[in-house]
């Protein structure tokens, strides 16, 4: 499922229209985005949970070559999926 056809759902499912689903949508979105760009995690009871880990800058290697090279340490955003939306998929 794309993101046309996620809103078109959303607008099913709510009876709204596809130009209010895709607000609501891009709102949601843009909201988790901005609140881990912050730091903070979003906990969606029954769905999962948002948030930011650190990785550590690491020693790696080029597949091709065998060279090592360094990889920098990032920020990344994590999901670890609620006790509701694991047992849907069970």
């Amino acid at each position: 499922m794309n993101k046309s056809e996620l809103v078109a759902a959303i607008a099913e499912s709510a009876e709204i229209t596809k130009a209010d689903a895709s607000r609501a949508l891009q709102a949601l979105l843009d909201t988790v985005t901005t609140s881990l760009a912050k730091g903070d995690s979003v906990s969606l009871t029954g769905f999962g949970n948002f948030s930011v880990a650190k990785r550590a800058a690491r020693t790696g290697r080029n597949p091709r070559t065998g060279k090592e090279l360094k990889i920098a340490a990032k920020t990344v955003a994590k999901f670890k999926a609620g006790k509701g939306l694991s047992d849907a998929v069970n």
